[in-house]
């Protein structure tokens, strides 16, 4: 099979990407795990709270893109919202097995170049931490919703979609995990750094 440019490639969505991919075009792999890589992880890493992790995560994730390729049916779904599904059960695995452990966040990436100053640093990571430590104290499935919604974007039929469940119940699971949060972050405003006109 002849290789597409790669610039001509760049101008495919991930759909059109992936078939080009089961039919033998390694650049269209190359150019979708750039693109999608990053999205999985940042994914994983919020339902996680551990980067490490997280990487297997997207790795096991990309593995199983690959292995249903060639029966990828174009337009039935979209790729970035069956990977979120793969993720969040293969993040649901994950917590099943470390039940009972505790999750230690150790790190959290540093901004790129034109990064703001050492204070500003330290306080984009507390709030960082603080949402992740706020994120973790909630059950897995409000913690999914909350991800998906407000973090990642996703319209709540989407996310209905990825949970398997309605959009009413993506409704209240949003909803319930908002209020979670707010009661996790309450006091902590003074101490991140927020004014009240914040």
């Amino acid at each position: 099979m002849t290789q597409m440019p790669f610039d001509d490639l760049d101008r495919l969505d991930d759909d059109a990407l992936l078939v080009l991919y089961a039919n033998g075009d390694p650049a269209a792999a190359r150019l979708l795990t750039a693109r999608l890589a990053p999205v999985v992880h940042a994914h994983a890493y919020r339902l996680l709270g551990d980067a490490a992790e997280a990487e297997d995560i997207t790795q096991e994730a990309l593995m199983r893109l690959w292995q249903i390729a060639p029966d990828w049916r174009q337009g039935e779904a979209k790729v970035t919202t069956w990977l979120y599904r793969v993720t969040a059960n293969l993040v649901t695995d994950r917590h099943r097995r470390r039940r009972g452990g505790t999750v230690d966040i150790d790190a959290i990436p540093e901004p790129e170049d034109g990064q703001p100053g050492v204070v500003e640093q330290m306080q984009v990571r507390a709030r960082a931490e603080a949402l992740q430590d706020a994120l973790e104290t909630l059950p897995d499935r409000q913690r999914q919703a909350v991800v998906l919604r407000h973090l990642e974007g996703l319209a709540n039929p989407d996310i209905a979609h990825v949970m398997g469940i309605g959009v009413e119940a993506v409704e209240s699971l949003t909803a319930r995990g908002k209020r979670g949060l707010a009661k996790a972050l309450s006091g902590l405003k003074e101490t991140l750094g927020y004014r009240d006109d914040d």
